[in-house]
């Protein structure tokens, strides 16, 4: 029987040792942490559904991955600049809500156990060299960080809620979001650039959502973390295949990375398991998403930084604004011409991204 090594226990790492072990291949998994989901306290986040036109919840099940998760769907939010609200009400979800962490019920958890039942082996508190792995999965690059998040998990009795605040003193060039479902809330603020401030951004954060809104927070817990880019990716170095954002893959607009982490590491397994080229594989499918990606943060901090207000309107206004949405995720003829400009600045703005 072939044995394949996979250096880190994420959604991209587990959902390659799911897919390899599915073939009947021994899977080891290596994980320097004491269980999954190491970088996280519990933190609710988005599985995006405007990236493609298909349900992210279908991708997974062709993908043969369970929702053995708890999840909750949104097909409201609401977005604010502090001055004016936006409602969306959707036909289908905008995300789904899911928890990380190495609680019993998050994402995380769900694909240990689903890789666990498979006969993964997962190695907790063990590591191996990049060089003796097959596939490697280690997560954010040091430094090509673009963004952070600063926040905290509570309890609360709040109504479930999903509500952005565009407001450049509460997170830099980012947004800040409050999230609550089923009892359960997290707040953060994402700063893109100007980390220093990252403390005084998240104080006006709570500050907003806690003026706005008759919000109680019950048994707070720090969470937040980190979000890595790169468009010159390194999907393959000597033999060994990189997925997640070990190899870049991130959203740089507004960091929803849960999707193509889990594709990645799909599309390596699917690579060895059929003696494809990973490289290109990867490259068919991401490389004009993450360009697509490099020209929406570039219209974002060049209007938004002025006037949030212009670019949620043309989104609300759009018959369908999730298939709106997929429209600047996919490389549009706009995107095109805009793409040399985007680039240009994003290099003198984020000068340690490999772009």
């Amino acid at each position: 029987m072939n044995s394949y090594s996979i250096l880190g226990a994420g959604p991209s790492g587990l959902s390659a040792a799911i897919t390899l072990a599915k073939e009947g291949f021994q899977v080891d998994v290596y994980e320097k942490n004491t269980d999954v989901g190491g970088r996280f306290k519990g933190d609710l986040q988005g599985l995006e559904n405007w990236s493609e036109k298909e349900d992210v919840l279908l991708t997974l099940s062709k993908m043969n991955i369970e929702t053995n998760f708890e999840y909750s769907q949104f097909n409201k939010l609401s977005i604010s600049d502090s001055k004016k609200y936006w409602n969306f009400s959707l036909d289908r979800p905008a995300f789904y809500l899911v928890k990380r962490g190495s609680i019993v019920g998050s994402l995380d958890h769900a694909l240990k156990e689903q890789a666990m039942s498979l006969g993964v082996e997962i190695h907790f508190r063990k590591t191996i060299s990049k060089e003796k792995a097959n596939i490697v999965a280690t997560g954010p690059i040091t430094g090509e960080i673009a963004a952070i998040a600063k926040g905290i998990t509570f309890k609360t009795k709040t109504k479930n809620i999903a509500l952005g605040i565009l407001n450049n003193n509460a997170a830099f060039n980012g947004y800040s979001y409050l999230l609550v479902t089923d009892g359960y809330g997290t707040m953060c603020t994402v700063v893109y650039g100007h980390f220093n401030h990252l403390n005084n951004c998240f104080i006006q954060t709570k500050k907003i959502f806690m003026d706005l809104l008759d919000l109680d927070i019950e048994s707070p817990l720090e969470c937040g973390g980190v979000g890595c880019f790169s468009n010159k990716n390194h999907f393959i170095i000597g033999k060994q295949l990189y997925v997640g954002e070990a190899a870049g893959l991130q959203d740089l607009l507004w960091g929803f990375g849960i999707r193509s982490s889990i594709i990645s590491g799909f599309l390596a397994a699917k690579a060895i398991i059929n003696n494809e080229d990973y490289y290109e594989l990867a490259r068919r499918y991401f490389e004009k998403k993450l360009k697509s990606s490099m020209v929406n943060r570039y219209f974002w901090e060049k209007i938004g930084s002025h006037k949030y207000s212009w670019i949620v309107n043309r989104i609300q206004l759009a018959d369908d604004p999730l298939i709106y949405l997929y429209s600047f995720y996919n490389y549009n003829i706009f995107q095109k011409l805009a793409y040399p400009f985007a680039l240009r600045y994003l290099r003198k703005r984020y000068k340690k991204l490999r772009l």
